[in-house]
């Protein structure tokens, strides 16, 4: 049985083959409509959501199944104190499937390691999005033709962005792709994903602070909000947020053939002026975000029926550190074992198997 926690639990070919499914979906409807009769999707969401909750749950009528779950901690039993492990052990109970957003880095996956069906991350804390980047994916093959030769500027919150997170992890797997990485310097990609990612796949980036400078170059421009609840400290917010608008001016330094994305919601980043560019794709995104839902909800079920068994935790692991992010499941659920994998032997990077953050000790460049 497989569950997906990161983008990087699927191969190459099976993003082709879900980016596949998603666009026969989205030509014949009708020929999936009975594909989860009797199937019952339990949607956990311990955090708001419009597009991800609301989309699962679209797919899942839509395949002729049904929905169950909660779109509030408070909602829940969480309120009362009752683990992630033991949520996923009762949901599994009444569900076959289930996807859970969770404001702490690794709950989906000690979900995932306590459920008896699978669990998809709808993301989780500062981490990651998967089922965004799918979204993303079948978007930027739908506008631009390809997933090869692109170049590819993200824009914003780099730092506590969980969706540019997982979708730099998943263009690394194309051929061919350069990275534009603009933010302020408060908002700069985490070292997991810049190190452990672009610099040891060896994908060519820069990192810049104007958006007009970068748009020339562009062929998608990825753009992200400020995130209000990622910040203790409001002031820094505050100083932060208009660090990048898109407008219409600005469009016009960009390609004619390209495509702006968006996870959304905005607030102020694009102006709904470029709304009415056949360049703005964030709209049509979201609708491909339920397309690609679907496609995954019908993988992981048919895996699941063919080998039910658990897959194991792969890698070099260790029992012998301690994670100190406190935005980490493990600080939170005090009994889950703090478990590490090492990445990188000859340097001696060990990372929390929940948050991916580095054992203490390393140095601030691969935090």
């Amino acid at each position: 049985m497989r569950s997906l926690n990161s983008i990087l639990d699927l191969s190459v070919e099976e993003l082709d083959e879900l980016i596949a499914t998603a666009k026969d979906i989205a030509a014949h409807p009708e020929k999936y409509r009975d594909s989860c009769k009797y199937k019952k999707l339990a949607t956990l969401f311990y955090e708001p959501s419009t597009r991800t909750r609301l989309s699962f749950e679209a797919a899942m009528l839509e395949l002729g199944g049904s929905v169950l779950g909660f779109s509030s901690a408070n909602s829940s039993s969480a309120a009362k104190g009752e683990s992630m492990a033991d949520t996923a052990k009762i949901l599994s109970c009444y569900a076959d499937i289930m996807a859970i957003r969770h404001p702490k880095d690794g709950a989906p996956f000690v979900a995932s390691r306590n459920a008896s069906v699978p669990v998809i991350n709808a993301g989780d804390g500062m981490h990651n999005h998967p089922t965004q980047t799918l979204a993303d994916l079948l978007t930027i093959s739908r506008e631009m033709g390809r997933l090869n030769g692109l170049t590819v500027g993200l824009c914003g919150d780099l730092k506590y962005g969980r969706t540019v997170h997982s979708l730099i992890e998943a263009m690394c797997r194309y051929e061919n792709i350069r990275f534009v990485l603009i933010s302020p310097e408060e908002l700069k990609l985490p070292g997991y994903v810049k190190y452990d990612v672009l610099e040891k796949s060896g994908f060519p980036y820069e990192e810049v602070t104007s958006l007009e400078e970068a748009m020339p170059k562009l062929d998608v421009l990825y753009m992200t909000r400020i995130q209000r609840e990622r910040f203790s400290d409001p002031a820094v917010y505050e100083r932060l947020k208009d660090s990048y608008i898109l407008d219409t001016e600005k469009m016009k330094l960009a390609k004619e053939k390209m495509c702006v994305l968006h996870p959304l919601p905005r607030v102020n980043e694009i102006s709904v002026a470029v709304d009415d560019d056949p360049r703005a794709a964030y709209f049509r995104q979201a609708l491909n975000g339920k397309y690609m839902r679907m496609a995954l909800i019908l993988k992981l079920l048919k895996q699941a029926q063919e080998n039910p068994a658990r897959e194991p935790i792969r890698g070099e692991l260790r029992y012998d550190l301690v994670c100190r992010n406190p935005r980490c499941i493990s600080a939170t659920e005090q009994e889950l074992p703090q478990i590490f994998r090492t990445t990188d032997k000859a340097a001696g990077i060990h990372r929390c198997i929940y948050c991916e953050q580095r054992a203490a000790g390393g140095s601030a460049a691969g935090q």
